[in-house]
């Protein structure tokens, strides 16, 4: 089972709100999910965005005019959330809200439009805690709602604790390593550093989601080949070039070798 404390620990001291803007990295992944977002979003709508930290997403999805409501496990989050709320007015986002992915009781049945899933997957370990928060997000989606969410692939997650172990090797020993190539799921040895990880193939994401009512709408990643090039990507002059890298990051984006093996990836689907 999830130790749901030691996430939390996690994102009190890691600086979520700033994750998306502080490097290139976090400056692709931010851009290519906006556009997927504009490409899929409906026009108008109520949108859950759930684990959605500091409402990186939520503010400007409530400036374009969407209803939103921001939701994550972690209270300090949801903190400077309401805090940013305060001062920049942001109407549309309706509620900042402290919730556990798999119980949101405090939401009505088909009560979105959109969930926003950008995330609570990273971290469930267990089966049945990943399958009571898709029943969770299919319960408040109304008919045709539509899912978006992110998760680290399988052999992405599991080559980075390989990484890790030089750079931190007291969170990986044998034995958590030989879990995450086996299982996918990773324990930190440490208190510190990224908890509670579960790295799923893109197979086992469209399953999950096919299992508890949802139909596929797209699968991609959301680095594609700029992934661990992302400032030499961002250094190009030639304007031309750019945006010619632009169109190829997005159209290989799909291919299923790019999905699997170049950091985060985005399952987009709907309510059946």
């Amino acid at each position: 089972m999830t130790n749901f404390d030691r996430v939390k620990m996690y994102y009190q001291n890691f600086d979520e709100n700033g994750r998306l803007c502080r490097d290139n990295s976090g400056r692709l992944e931010y851009e290519m999910t906006m556009k997927k977002l504009e490409k899929h979003l409906p026009a108008t709508g109520k949108i859950l965005d759930l684990g959605g930290a500091t409402g990186v997403y939520a503010f400007p999805l409530a400036e374009k005019g969407y209803q939103v409501y921001l939701a994550d496990l972690s209270e300090r989050l949801i903190d400077i959330a309401r805090e940013k709320k305060a001062q920049s007015g942001a109407d549309n986002l309706i509620a900042c809200d402290v919730v556990n992915a798999i119980d949101l009781s405090i939401y009505d049945n088909e009560m979105f439009d959109v969930v926003l899933l950008f995330g609570p997957l990273y971290h469930l370990l267990d089966d049945t805690e990943r399958a009571k928060c898709i029943e969770e997000v299919h319960r408040v989606l109304k008919k045709h709602g539509m899912v978006f969410a992110s998760f680290i692939p399988y052999l992405s997650g599991s080559i980075a604790i390989v990484d890790r172990y030089f750079y931190a090797p007291d969170q990986v020993s044998i034995d958590n390593l030989r879990e995450v190539f086996s299982s996918g799921r990773f324990n930190n040895n440490a208190l510190y550093g990224f908890q509670e990880g579960y790295y799923p193939t893109s197979d086992e994401i469209i399953g999950l989601f096919d299992d508890h009512g949802f139909s596929k709408v797209n699968l991609s990643s959301i680095r594609s080949f700029a992934y661990e090039k992302e400032d030499w990507m961002y250094s190009i002059q030639d304007t031309d070039m750019f945006n010619e890298m632009l169109h190829l990051l997005d159209e290989a984006s799909e291919r299923k070798e790019i999905i699997e093996t170049c950091g985060h990836a985005m399952y987009i689907g709907k309510k059946r």
